[in-house]
């Protein structure tokens, strides 16, 4: 039995990939008690005919601070019992979140007694620290929409091969803030721009003219070859250690160019040499 955690910030997307978890054939529960957790999976496991064998569970901050500060006890007393777990933690800046809670006219489930919505926000976050501190992914949504949250659920999580290192290549612009669930984050704004190229300003690091621009520079293509040696030697480590997830990021100022043509030649070899390889170019996606 394979049982993955879904929890973080109230309005980051947890319950969009409960829902997408749910659509891939996962047994899901929402707003589980973090305390019933180790009776639930027995009852599970003892169950004859094994209809689920992927169960999916949402714990938020309402499971109480006795409970979640016992998450990593609790977590481990269910690996003891042969159980694969997996812990998603998902996460978005707080003026992204306060801007959901206003378009969506919900509210915070922490927000009783008068409590500012921020200030909500904020005591959650440091109730739910001992599952950030303890995630094998940690995904930040803030520029990420529900059909491109869905589409890296079903890439990262449902598709990842079992007991394989899930590896995303991104690009971004620092521009637009640096992606906080990075594992690596590589800066190649000293590279050559080509958005100075008015024959290129517009075109992206996808276009052959950009790649040509770009394979005629020594120092990108010594800056490809650098990251790209410096992963090979560690992306092995991470996997020794039983690691499912890496995210390894690559920024330029906009995420339009530099970063982009890196990110997809890194893709283009190591996809050769793993097979849970993703490719993500955030601000191209907004």
């Amino acid at each position: 039995m394979k049982l993955i955690i879904i929890s973080g910030l109230s309005g980051s997307g947890k319950t969009v990939a409960l829902h997408t978890l749910e659509d891939e054939g996962f047994y899901c529960v929402d707003n589980f008690p973090l305390g019933l957790l180790s009776n639930f999976t027995d009852h599970i496991n003892n169950q004859q005919i094994h209809i689920y064998e992927d169960i999916a569970v949402g714990i938020d901050a309402r499971s109480g601070a006795n409970d979640l500060k016992r998450f990593n006890q609790i977590v481990q007393s269910i690996k003891d019992k042969n159980i694969e777990i997996e812990v998603i933690y998902f996460q978005a800046e707080i003026n992204e979140l306060i801007k959901r809670f206003s378009d969506t006219r919900r509210r915070h489930p922490l927000t009783r007694k008068g409590i500012p919505l921020a200030e909500a926000i904020d005591i959650e976050r440091n109730l739910l620290l001992p599952i950030s501190q303890d995630a094998d992914l940690c995904l930040d949504t803030s520029h990420t929409n529900v059909h491109q949250l869905r589409a890296l659920v079903k890439d990262r999580i449902v598709s990842r091969p079992n007991q394989e290192l899930s590896i995303l290549i991104q690009s971004f612009g620092f521009k637009h803030n640096t992606p906080t669930d990075s594992d690596f984050v590589f800066d190649v704004r000293c590279l050559p721009n080509p958005h100075w190229e008015p024959a290129l300003r517009a075109l992206t690091g996808q276009d052959p003219e950009v790649q040509e621009f770009f394979n005629n520079q020594d120092d990108v293509l010594d800056m490809y070859s650098h990251i790209r040696n410096f992963m090979e030697h560690w992306i092995p480590k991470f996997a020794e250690q039983s690691r499912y997830y890496l995210t390894i990021s690559i920024g330029c100022t906009g995420g339009q160019h530099r970063s982009v043509f890196i990110a997809e030649k890194l893709n283009d070899y190591f996809r050769k040499k793993y097979t849970g390889v993703s490719l993500r170019h955030r601000e191209m996606e907004q």
